[in-house]
């Protein structure tokens, strides 16, 4: 099972690595870049056995609360041209943020089962 994380965690790291190349052509992309940036950041920690579970908890409390901020009035899908481009981007962003945070979640509770640490 510890190498079943260790796969997951590499993964996100590229994934994380790959989204914040992506915003390369984004108006805001140097916010993109970080955030992406340190989410990769974070998951090459988990895979190192580095990440602690504060760490990884306050990363998912702030994503939580970027996606709730980030979301759109009117969700009108992912699609160009299904809608609103601003409803559109915002829907993106708030998800890529669920995303990390859903990530760091599982990074969390990983290391505290494993690590067995009391609250």
């Amino acid at each position: 099972m510890k190498s079943f994380f260790k796969i997951v965690g590499a993964v996100f790291a590229i994934l994380f690595t790959w989204a914040a190349y992506l915003q390369y052509n984004d108006p805001d992309a140097t916010i993109w870049y970080v955030i992406y940036g340190l989410a990769a950041f974070a998951s090459v920690l988990f895979v190192a056995n580095r990440l602690t579970f504060t760490i990884a908890t306050i990363f998912c409390l702030i994503s939580i609360k970027g996606a709730y901020k980030q979301w759109p009035v009117q969700f009108q899908g992912f699609a160009i041209g299904e809608g609103d481009i601003e409803n559109i981007e915002r829907g993106r962003e708030a998800c890529g943020l669920l995303i990390i945070a859903l990530v760091m979640l599982v990074y969390a509770l990983r290391i505290r089962f494993v690590k067995g640490l009391k609250i």
